[in-house]
């Protein structure tokens, strides 16, 4: 039976339990003179002296802070990619010494199993020199910087999550079994007994891998937004004993260890006689350390995804929010899209994610970035559409909320596995939110939801916080920094604080005011979407919604006291009659002015400096100069405006609607 699983050791103190229960056995290092792989320099070991016991006790696993000790360095450069072609050509059948072999002298059976196991203990030893680079170096150093207030220490302990624990059990445990195996290797033979004892202890890494992709991405944030915690990075990182390597290349190699064992140990059965004493053994661990090795290269491959994600949004300028572990490229690429005018092909860059389709066009720049985004069209809502073009073959179309793109593709093949990509991310990306809705009707009929007319009546179920990974409103995903969770007080939601900024007056709760979804504040407080818009500012209320339905919309040339002049787009709305909304283009969703006409003097006289068909609005010192394209349209406006300086509104104003449309120029959304 397996003792107790192994305890985090934190900077100062550390206990691990002990795997065994036989005595104490000092044990003395073989004279080995080998090669360390993963570009590790050369190390011979002789004769040096390492205790090792296997009654452990707390004391054995002190893991205070201090700086590493003399002993092997850490490898400068490199992966152990030496030791993985060489395991590679044993998945072929050979071993990794058989083509090293001189011809006349072929290696036996006994001389692989040897090898291999000196293999693993020296790679061993550089992985634990990597470990007590991260636990004793990184590690303390943040928690110092930490402690002197410069962040919380919660932050660190959440990026090294339990490495502390790690370090100890390879330091203390793995590390001299497999020393004191080398050195009886003649009488006994074997590795499998010690894997299979402590194999088990590997599931410490499964906390390790499944906050790995949270503590990159606190990594990354801190070193943006916290100079001390960058400072104190980039300080370690130029030690010799880092390698020239980044702490996120070091924070990997725990995720990339299991792996190497599974690759090691498959290669020592196949040399191994299934009549061999450690044939047991060594299956049973390959089967824990299999287990293990699963999620360790689902996070090898959340990593290289990232790293992916890194590069793009460096080709990017640095200007799109995309590195976030939800976040996976599908499929980039060349393409043209051809213009909706005259149907010129131009050229264009496609980055296809699992919930976005990025529309890019290419920067010929030698430095900074490659691409500029012209358009994000969302997964959500999108259609493929095969299209056919005589001239342009080829060719099929993206259609989203956002934008409809006709693409033109290299080849047929292109094309074909363009739209094969699409339609599958689409088919996914419906997928997953299809679980996600029935996950949530399916708790809502396990556990009763609060009716509309019960909101804020009776207390809600809450969500729990970790039975959602995204917002239950706008289906973002959270994050530990900037999308975190938040709960509706009326319907027991979890969601952003975004779909979060409301307040309303819960009877359940006293009448106190609580934080509310904007779903639950409209219907509690009986706001309107019209209503919400005029709380949160006149401003903000969009171009489209006002010219929908306006006494006069069109663009006009405006100047403002002796600034230069400049195009807007001008509405005076039915519902604000008294109003003039100015906003940079018909479908701005805010406007950048407003001018309250009423008490106004209108002048109609243009200067000689003034442009042809302009009018001009006075009150006080403020001085607005308006110009139209034609004389025809500046006294519409005038109509319109001089009713309003004086407190009326148009009688009819479907019939000043009708005179508009009477304009003989086309409006192509000019003037409504």
């Amino acid at each position: 039976m397996m003792a107790a699983p192994l305890q985090q050791a934190e900077c100062g103190t550390g206990v691990v339990a002990s795997p065994s229960q036989d005595p104490p056995v000092q044990a003395t290092t073989p004279s080995l003179e080998v090669h360390l792989l993963n570009g590790e320099q050369e190390a011979a070991t002789t004769g040096s002296m390492l205790p090792v016991s296997d009654d452990l006790d707390g004391d054995a696993l002190d893991s205070s802070c201090r700086t590493p000790g003399a002993g092997p360095e850490l490898p400068l450069k490199g992966e152990v990619a030496e030791t993985e072609a060489r395991l590679q050509e044993g998945e072929n059948g050979e071993s990794p010494g058989d083509q090293e072999q001189h011809p006349e002298t072929k290696e036996t059976n006994e001389q692989k199993l040897h090898k291999i196991a000196n293999e693993l203990l020296l790679t061993e030893r550089a992985y634990v020199n990597r470990l007590d680079l991260l636990d004793q170096v990184f590690y303390c150093k943040l928690l110092e910087e930490a402690n002197r207030g410069s962040f919380p220490a919660e932050m660190v302990n959440k990026i090294f999550s339990n490495i502390s624990s790690i370090h100890a059990f390879h330091s203390k445990f793995l590390l001299p079994e497999l020393e004191k195996r080398m050195q009886e290797w003649e009488t006994t033979p074997r590795i499998g007994d010690i894997l299979q004892k402590l194999a088990p202890f590997l599931k410490m890494y499964g906390e390790y891998v499944k906050g790995f992709d949270n503590a990159m991405e606190l990594v990354k944030n801190m070193t943006e937004r916290i100079p001390q915690f960058k400072s104190v990075i980039e300080d370690i990182q130029k030690q010799e004993i880092c390698g020239s390597l980044t702490l996120q290349h070091h924070m990997l190699e725990p995720v990339q260890r299991i792996p190497r064992y599974e690759m090691l140990l498959k290669d020592y059965l196949r040399k191994l006689p299934s009549d061999s004493p450690d044939w047991s053994d060594a299956k049973k661990s390959l089967e824990i350390i299999s287990t293990a090795a699963s999620h360790s290269n689902s996070a090898i491959r959340k990593m290289e995804n990232l790293k992916k994600l890194l590069e793009i949004y460096e080709m990017l300028g640095e200007e799109e929010d995309i590195v976030n572990p939800s976040n996976e490229l599908i499929k980039e690429g060349q393409i043209l899209k051809l213009a909706a005018r005259n149907t010129s092909a131009q050229e264009r860059y496609l980055f296809l994610f699992n919930n976005m389709l990025l529309y890019c066009v290419p920067r010929f720049s030698l430095v900074g970035s490659k691409f500029t985004v012209r358009n994000r069209v969302g997964i959500d809502g999108m259609k493929i559409i095969e299209t056919h073009n005589e001239e342009y073959p080829h060719t099929f179309q993206v259609s989203g909320k956002e934008r409809t793109l006709e693409l033109q593709a290299s080849s047929e093949q292109d094309k074909e596995e363009w739209i094969k990509a699409l339609q599958e991310t689409i088919d996914a990306f419906h997928q997953r939110h299809e679980t996600f809705r029935n996950a949530i009707a399916k708790d809502n009929d396990i556990h009763s939801e609060v009716s509309t007319a019960e909101l804020g009546k009776r207390a809600p179920r809450w969500i729990r916080d970790n039975e959602v990974t995204m917002c239950m409103k706008c289906k973002e995903s959270f994050n530990a920094l900037t999308r975190r969770r938040h709960h509706c007080r009326a319907c027991g939601h979890v969601v952003c604080w975004k779909c979060s900024d409301y307040k309303a007056q819960l009877e359940y709760d006293g009448g106190k005011w609580s934080k509310v979804c904007k779903d639950c504040y409209q219907i509690i407080s009986g706001f309107t979407d019209s209503e919400e818009k005029k709380r949160k500012g006149i401003l903000e209320i969009e171009s489209a919604e006002v010219s929908g339905n306006s006494v006069v919309c069109s663009f006009l040339q405006y100047m403002e006291k002796s600034k230069p002049w400049q195009k807007a787009w001008c509405v005076i709305p039915k519902q604000d009659p008294l109003v003039l909304y100015m906003y940079g283009a018909p479908q701005d969703v805010r406007a950048q002015a407003t001018i309250p006409l009423l008490g106004y003097i209108v002048d109609d006289m243009p200067r000689s400096a003034d442009l042809p068909h302009s009018f001009k609005l006075t009150q006080s010192k403020s001085v607005h100069s308006f110009a139209a394209d034609s004389e025809e349209l500046k006294q519409k406006w005038l109509k319109i405006i001089l009713l309003a300086v004086t407190g009326e509104t148009p009688d009819g104003p479907n019939e000043h609607l009708a005179s508009l449309d009477d304009h003989p120029e086309p409006k192509n959304k000019s003037e409504c």
